[in-house]
């Protein structure tokens, strides 16, 4: 509960920034792929290594600065991956803190931390029960391209521990473990109003 109270003061601080600087303030969504961290069967040693899929993601920003700039976001994030078990899906809150510079008058390279809010998980036909951290951090890099008031972006994003889940059957027999730290390319459309 913490992390969200962290991520509302950080968005409205940068929403108050943005009153007295600003170069924006807008809406963002697009496409993830994801796939999340390996999944261990207790009954036997082998990992298995996740096939990715395309998820989705929507949000605001705040954008602030000139050549150098800082963009925090508040962002909904649904992704899932598939593995021979199953399909494993989660929905986020995540909140990026991030600070770019700008390259061209349309091009720029950004970075900074991502912090995490895990909402909801589920592994098909099995209960996920004591994901380590409910809020976890990682990181974003990326570059984006604006044209006047839109703007697309393509970032990658690496969880920097991990963050395992056990997984338990219908006869409450736990099956599995996997990480559910995010490794995703992601893709966004952005307008500033």
């Amino acid at each position: 509960m913490k992390a969200i109270y962290l991520c509302l003061f950080t968005f409205f601080m940068a929403i108050g920034i943005h009153a007295q600087s600003a170069n924006g303030f807008g809406f963002k969504g697009g496409l993830n792929y994801n796939s999340n961290g390996s999944y261990y069967e207790s009954a036997i040693s082998a990992a298995e290594n996740p096939d990715g899929n395309v998820g989705y993601h929507f949000g605001v920003f705040a954008k602030f600065g000139g050549f150098l700039f800082a963009k925090p976001e508040l962002v909904y994030t649904s992704t899932k991956s598939d593995y021979s078990d199953g399909t494993f899906k989660m929905q986020k809150i995540d909140a990026p803190l991030l600070a770019g510079v700008k390259l061209l008058e349309f091009l720029n390279v950004f970075a900074g931390p991502s912090f995490q809010y895990i909402i909801d998980s589920d592994f098909d036909n099995n209960d996920i029960r004591d994901i380590e951290n409910d809020i976890t951090v990682g990181l974003n890099i990326g570059v984006g391209f604006s044209l006047k008031k839109i703007g697309i972006d393509l970032r990658y994003e690496r969880g920097f521990s991990n963050n395992e889940a056990t997984i338990i059957n219908d006869n409450n027999l736990n099956i599995g473990r996997l990480d559910t730290r995010p490794e995703q390319f992601i893709l966004s459309l952005s307008l500033i109003l």
